[in-house]
């Protein structure tokens, strides 16, 4: 499976994960100028962006230690452009982190995921 199809079938994982606990996805695969942000879903009145990270294994990291500080400043900067363009720049909002551990081929209780609220 390459690159794309791992980031496609990890971003709907993902949404189908938040929905299943009440959030609304607003947006999946959000880009502009400035980057491209997984998945916008709103819990309540706050606005949560998603960063999505499949991994099969660990031995060269967790998949939050890929969401780095340069790749968490420009979802810092995409987040806010997102928040300006949509008249929402008072909105309550938050970085999360979705890792999934695991092959799309395998059955739905051998994948992991674990969902890191406040990741940054």
């Amino acid at each position: 499976m390459n690159t794309k199809a791992r980031g496609d079938w990890g971003e709907a994982l993902t949404a189908d994960y938040l929905r299943k606990r009440g959030y609304v996805i607003v947006a999946a695969k959000y880009r502009c100028r400035f980057g491209e942000i997984d998945l916008i879903a709103r819990e309540g009145e706050r606005l949560c962006f998603v960063e999505v990270k499949a991994r099969s294994e660990t031995e060269h990291g967790l998949p939050r230690e890929f969401v780095t500080a340069a790749k968490q400043q420009k979802l810092r900067v995409t987040a806010q452009y997102y928040l300006s363009t949509h008249r929402l720049d008072d909105a309550p909002c938050r970085f999360d982190v979705c890792e999934i551990y695991g092959e799309p081929e395998r059955e739905p209780d051998q994948i992991r995921i674990e969902y890191i609220e406040n990741a940054f």
